[in-house]
């Protein structure tokens, strides 16, 4: 199984080194030196990495046959593909990886049918559901503890407890200011 696990960002420096966005817990395992990785698009791979540093709070890397900046710079936005055998879990008990999450039913606490888990967005502050109603539409459930209680895969669930107006239009509007 292949699973998208940082993109390339600018060229830095003049001897071939790139920044990149890491999409993947384990940055020290699937971007190691030596690792191979296949591309998106493909014509720009595969491609091996020589070297890997943090610079600034950002992972650089270099990859084997990038010699120069104008190398570097023509792989900008090049996605960086790893094969990851489906059937090995993450090491902690509450992490998964995002091919065990997709099409989890969803449900609430009460075991009321809420959709089913067609995307995760990684965002900096945290991950989300982007969960489809069987009506169609989309909601969009923050992957925080307080909210997703448990996520079961042998029964392929992810129950959810939701603060009102998550899932429904009944949201609870709390002010500070004098009623007055």
């Amino acid at each position: 199984m292949q699973l998208v696990v940082a993109r390339i960002g600018r060229a830095h420096g003049i001897k071939g080194e790139v920044t990149v966005e890491v999409r993947t817990d384990e940055p020290e395992l699937r971007l190691a030196p030596g690792a191979v990785l296949a591309t998106d698009p493909a014509s720009t791979g595969p491609l091996t990495i020589e070297t890997g540093r943090v610079h600034s709070g950002r992972l650089l890397l270099r990859f084997e046959g990038v010699r120069d900046r104008n190398a570097a710079e023509a792989l900008r936005n090049t996605l960086l593909i790893a094969e990851v055998d489906p059937e090995v879990l993450p090491e902690e008990e509450d992490e998964y990886y995002d091919h065990q999450l997709m099409d989890l039913d969803v449900v609430t606490k009460d075991g009321v049918e809420v959709g089913r888990i067609t995307e995760i967005s990684h965002l900096p502050s945290q991950d989300l559901f982007i969960v489809e109603r069987p009506d169609g539409s989309e909601v969009l459930i923050p992957f925080v503890e307080e909210i997703v209680t448990e996520i079961d895969l042998e029964e392929q669930k992810a129950v959810i407890d939701p603060p009102p107006g998550l899932i429904d239009d009944h949201a609870e509007i709390a002010s500070s200011r004098d009623e007055s």
